[in-house]
């Protein structure tokens, strides 16, 4: 089920809209103000937002430049004035689509459903494509890693370790936070399969034991796998 989050102050047709989504398993949520629009994709975390154009407190255009600032959430936007100028101004600043009222929704559950399939390919390519830092590549969909030009051969535990950390690149994670992504099981203060795992995967990709730089060991923390230092 993706989440929209509608931000229409015309509350007969915010109705209309989000009764006819949820027929086709949409989660929707209504703002009714421009002014409370980014709270609320704060709070709601939507797959795609439907906004429109002419709000009380905010316009859309304000909204569509702020959310575009430090995200990718898909827009749909909708607006009464068929102005070619605001089309082309509200694509530019980062709509993903616009449409024009009265808005048939139908056509609009059409054009979120192209929108999303869009967003879902463009993820499933990043997520396949290798991650690279320097001299090492991970191939995640081949189960892959590359140090230099060769390939290393990890056991199974240890690459899994390995992926999680490089997932949260430039993140500290502690021995808790690992194990349980790692095992599924909590730190209980005596465990050291962690710092054993570490051990060995600082040892295959020449990282100093007593002054480790890859896999950085945070006192007090835990462990940060740090980019900048795989660049060098």
């Amino acid at each position: 089920m993706k989440k929209v989050l509608l931000i229409e102050d015309d509350a007969r047709l915010a109705e209309l809209i989000s009764e006819y989504l949820c027929r086709y398993d949409f989660e929707v949520s209504l703002v009714l103000r421009g002014d409370l629009a980014l709270e609320a994709i704060e709070r709601e975390q939507p797959d795609i937002v439907v906004l429109d154009l002419m709000l009380p407190g905010m316009d859309g255009m304000d909204i569509c430049r702020a959310i575009r600032k430090n995200s990718t959430l898909p827009i749909l936007m909708l607006t009464a004035r068929a102005d070619i100028f605001d089309q082309v101004t509200g694509l530019e600043i980062g709509a993903d689509d616009y449409m024009l009222k009265p808005v048939e929704p139908r056509l609009l559950l059409a054009h979120l459903r192209v929108i999303l399939r869009r967003v879902d390919r463009h993820d499933r390519n990043a997520a396949d494509a290798p991650m690279r830092f320097g001299e090492l590549e991970v191939d995640l969909s081949a189960r892959q890693v590359c140090w230099k030009g060769n390939e290393v051969d990890l056991k199974t535990a240890d690459y899994n370790l390995f992926v999680i950390l490089l997932q949260a690149a430039g993140k500290v994670l502690s021995r808790d936070e690992l194990l349980k992504r790692w095992r599924g099981i909590g730190f209980d203060g005596i465990d050291r399969t962690v710092d054993v795992s570490i051990s060995r995967l600082r040892r295959r990709f020449d990282d100093d034991a007593q002054e480790p730089r890859k896999i950085k060991t945070v006192w007090g923390r835990g462990y940060l796998f740090n980019p900048i230092a795989w660049e060098e």
